[in-house]
């Protein structure tokens, strides 16, 4: 009787440990968004302007 016991118990415990699925989930990739850049270009293009009308400032003022 103790061995049906012992028996059904490790049955319980091994079923418990082993549930679940079996197949890989594979992970989801990030996707990249590009977005366009604007009239201007993008990182330092406003630069350019910005420069162009300082020297147009320093000429006009000696």
């Amino acid at each position: 009787m103790k061995l049906v016991a012992l028996t059904a118990a490790i049955t319980a415990a091994a079923s418990t440990a082993f549930a679940g699925s079996v197949a890989m989930v594979a992970p989801v990739e990030m996707t990249m968004v590009a977005e366009e850049a604007g009239s201007m270009g993008g990182s330092g293009m406003w630069l350019i302007p910005l420069l162009a009308i300082a020297l147009i400032a320093l000429v006009v003022n000696k």
